[in-house]
């Protein structure tokens, strides 16, 4: 009737078998669905022999290995028209997003999966109008092949996730504005290669860095073995993340960035001392 290609999300053998009838276009596999892989193999074995675009959401937790497995799955079953589509992870934190958009796994895809077409579905990493344009555009920026945005004549009175959705004017308004940047190797190789030498030198220092902190870490757990004292000091761990937060917010690196980098460290540096405490 609009002359343009339909897709369909599914869940089931049924799922598959009625919109292949149907003649539906492309397939996708939501979020839950790629959590189990039980569910995926059953999609995949309905779509055996089959030649139809499929794109699988990442699951709805941060995994990368199941969202990797699903693919495989649908590969193994001939699928050879495959997407993936990043709609965010959920997280016990309290975020502005609905669903944390935690690019470095779509990344890692990319990296892993160089020729599969990544696209990204800002509503859902959303779950609220405001933020849809500058996620759209910094999955433009990340090089994603596509968006999957959700559009309704009436979104306030929509039957599902009504504050995602906007207007077809808005979505015009939303696309338009996006700005397609374009690699130009002929004109960046050089520059580029010269801060990348600088990245790769202050990479290689970092590591030193923490490789001596992580000496210190041993030394503390020697320490502590000594004098049967508990590795986790609560009020310690605190203080560092106060302090780390406020001294980032100096040099302009996020809260989120300086939480997620110091748990790293301070996991690792659990590590290193319960090894020592258990030696």
């Amino acid at each position: 009737m609009i002359g343009k290609p339909i897709s369909v999300e599914v869940a089931t053998r049924e799922h598959v078998f009625d919109c292949l009838k149907a003649g539906v276009d492309i397939l996708w596999i939501g979020a839950r669905t790629t959590a189990n892989p039980f569910s995926v193999q059953e999609i995949a074995d309905a779509l055996e022999g089959v030649d139809i675009p499929v794109i699988v959401k990442n699951p709805v937790n941060p995994d990368l290995q199941l969202w990797l497995g699903a693919l495989e799955r649908m590969n193994r079953a001939g699928i050879t028209r495959l997407g993936a589509l990043h709609r965010g992870f959920s997280s016990y934190e309290k975020t502005k997003y609905r669903n944390k958009p935690m690019w470095e796994l779509p990344v890692e895809l990319r990296r892993l999966e160089p020729s599969l077409p990544i696209f990204c579905d800002p509503s859902h990493i959303c779950g609220g109008r405001d933020l849809l344009a500058s996620v759209a555009q910094k999955a433009m920026d990340l090089d994603f092949d596509g968006l999957m945005l959700e559009s309704h004549r009436d979104p306030d009175n929509a039957w599902s996730d009504a504050a995602q959705q906007v207007t077809p004017e808005r979505l015009g308004e939303i696309i338009k504005g996006l700005i397609i940047r374009e690699s130009k190797p002929e004109i960046t190789a050089n520059k580029l290669d010269e801060y990348r030498h600088s990245i790769d030198r202050i990479d290689n220092y970092v590591m030193e860095i923490l490789s001596e902190r992580m000496d210190i870490a041993k030394q503390i757990g020697q320490f502590k073995k000594d004098n049967n004292v508990t590795i986790l000091q609560t009020n310690r761990w605190a203080e560092i993340v106060t302090d780390r937060i406020a001294k980032g917010a100096k040099r302009e690196l996020t809260e989120d960035f300086i939480k997620e980098l110091f748990e790293a460290i301070h996991q690792e540096s659990i590590r290193h001392q319960t090894k020592v405490m258990n030696s």
